[in-house]
C-alpha cells in the first residue's frame, strides 16, 4: 500500500469514517461480498467508478433488493421514488469526487440525489474511489472537482453547458449546470458508517 493512501485512511478512521485498499477488481468484489450480505436493500448513485469497477454488475448477479435508477423505462416520478427509497437502504453504494489526505470527503453534484443519502439515511455507505481521487487538501479537491471530473461528467451526460466545449469550469449559470451542491465530509457520528473502499489505479473522472 502506498503511504499517501495508509496515511488517508488513518485520517478516515480518526474522522470515525473505515478506510480499506484493493489492488484489483477482484479484490473489491470479495471485499463487497463481506461488506454486504446478501438480501440487503441496497441503492446507488450515478458514478462512472461503479461502472467502471463492475460494481453494478456486481450487484445485479447477487441477491441483493437493488434500487436500480438504471432500469429501462423509467420516467421521472419513478426515478424520483428510487431517490426516495435510498434513504431507507441497508446500504447505498457511490463514488466520491475527491478525498483528503486528512481524511476528508468532497463531492459535486447536480439535483442532490447522490449527495443526500452519503449523509443522512441509509444504514451504511460504501464509496469506492480510485487512488487517482486523493488529494493533499479542500482546496484542491475543489478544484479537481470543478476543472476535471465535472467537464467531463457534463460531456457523458450530453449537456450543453459552457465546460463541455472549454473543457474547464468558468461558474456558469447554465440551466443544465451540474454544480449546484458542493458537500465536504469531515466526519461522522455514527463510527465506520461511511466506509471508503479505494481501488488502486484511475478510476472515474
Amino acid at each position: 500500500m502506498q503511504d499517501i493512501v495508509r496515511k488517508t485512511i488513518d485520517n478516515l478512521n480518526r474522522n470515525h469514517m473505515a478506510g480499506y485498499y484493493t489492488q484489483s477488481i477482484q479484490q473489491l468484489h470479495e471485499l463487497l461480498y463481506r461488506l454486504m450480505p446478501e438480501g440487503q436493500t441496497v441503492g446507488c448513485g450515478d458514478s462512472v467508478t461503479l461502472e467502471q469497477s463492475g460494481v453494478y454488475e456486481y450487484v445485479r448477479n447477487h441477491s441483493y433488493n437493488f434500487l436500480d435508477k438504471y432500469r429501462t423505462g423509467l420516467n421521472r416520478e419513478e426515478k424520483r421514488e428510487i431517490y426516495l427509497q435510498n434513504f431507507r437502504a441497508d446500504t447505498f453504494l457511490t463514488g466520491i469526487n475527491a478525498v483528503t489526505i486528512d481524511g476528508k470527503l468532497f463531492n459535486i453534484d447536480g439535483n442532490g440525489s447522490r449527495v443526500a443519502p452519503i449523509i443522512y439515511g441509509p444504514k451504511q455507505v460504501i464509496a469506492v474511489v480510485g487512488t487517482n481521487k486523493i488529494v493533499k487538501s479542500v482546496d484542491d479537491a475543489i478544484w479537481r472537482t470543478r476543472q476535471i471530473a465535472a467537464p467531463l461528467d457534463a460531456r457523458r451526460l450530453a449537456k450543453e453547458t459552457p465546460c463541455v466545449k472549454l473543457a474547464k469550469c468558468i461558474d456558469c449559470h447554465h440551466s443544465q449546470r451540474i454544480c449546484n451542491d458542493f458537500v465536504l465530509i469531515t466526519g461522522q457520528f455514527e463510527k465506520g458508517r461511511i466506509k471508503v473502499i479505494f481501488i488502486e489505479g484511475d478510476y472515474g473522472y
